[in-house]
């Protein structure tokens, strides 16, 4: 069973809050139990990685229905079902969803004023798109559309690095490498990598600025499709051999194979494989070949602020 989405989790929170005040760590486990969840679901967390997504919809479905004034919050980060609530819960519903809440004038305000709607009429008028609301939270929606613009930056990324020479792309590891903190300087790192070099590997960089371990690099663009097998990443791992090198990094535009990846995973050496999503990644992270076109600040109510001493 995956987790239950926020308007699914309305009717058991209702329930909750009928029997008397509670507070969201109050009742996410036993809406977990409720729904059969598994431990892995019940730990899941938003793509952010700052809230558990059952917590996240949880907060949400406590959210609309306080809109609906089925909910009260009597303290901080407390709530409890009014009157009106636990009248809803007599007439037996079989669940409480957006279409439902949509019943009650305060919710339609709510609503109305969220969206946006359009001064034609003055009377507020519902179409199936609306009350077939989304199942997943604002915050969700942020997540994934925040996801499609990065999986979007990423294509785009290495589509552009294609277009590129390969001196193009040396140097632009070249860049990635002085971001992340190696190599003390671009024009010192420029002077170790980039370079042909000797044994099988397309150039050295420091780990440290004082130099005292090293990283052998080995930088290729392949056309999309067209993974990295075994046998080129072993060609690499002999070279580190016999250069006496612990570490290595084979950087692609592509993908590696799975025997490739398997083959490194056993290895006396530290080889790190870094394919294309992966390079894009941390050009992203790193600010290389990317720049900022917006930022967006997100704020929460500030509990603290609203509390009042016992």
């Amino acid at each position: 069973m995956s987790i239950p989405d926020y308007q699914t989790l309305m009717l058991p929170l209702l329930r909750l809050a009928a029997d008397g005040e509670k507070r969201v760590a109050d009742v996410a486990d036993r809406i977990a139990d409720e729904f059969k969840l598994s431990p892995e679901e019940r730990e899941a967390l938003l793509p952010s990685g700052r809230q558990r997504v059952l917590n996240n919809r949880i907060h949400w479905a406590k959210f609309y229905m306080s809109k609906a004034s089925l909910i009260s919050s009597p303290g901080r980060g407390r709530f409890v079902a009014t009157d009106e609530g636990r009248k809803l819960l007599t007439s037996g519903p079989d669940q409480i969803n957006v279409a439902l809440l949509m019943k009650y004038p305060s919710f339609r305000d709510f609503h109305k004023s969220e969206r946006e709607a359009s001064s034609e009429s003055e009377e507020v008028v519902f179409d199936s798109k609306v009350t077939k609301a989304a199942t997943i939270t604002p915050e969700e929606q942020i997540e994934a559309a925040y996801q499609a613009v990065r999986s979007a930056l990423r294509a785009d990324l290495l589509d552009r690095i294609g277009q590129n020479n390969p001196s193009f792309f040396e140097q632009l590891i070249v860049d990635l490498l002085v971001a992340m903190g190696y190599g003390g300087s671009r024009k010192n790192a420029a002077s170790q990598l980039g370079q042909s070099g000797d044994g099988g590997v397309d150039g050295v960089i420091n780990e440290d600025r004082l130099g005292l371990d090293r990283v052998y690099v080995q930088a290729k663009r392949y056309t999309n499709g067209s993974a990295v097998g075994r046998p080129e990443v072993q060609a690499f791992v002999g070279s580190l051999v016999g250069l006496g090198a612990t570490k290595g990094v084979f950087v692609t535009t592509s993908t590696f194979s799975n025997h490739a990846r398997e083959f490194v995973r056993h290895l006396s050496q530290r080889v790190i494989l870094l394919d294309g999503q992966s390079l894009a990644d941390l050009m992203i992270e790193h600010g290389v070949g990317v720049r900022t076109s917006r930022a967006i600040e997100f704020k929460r109510l500030d509990e603290d602020f609203f509390s009042e001493d016992d």
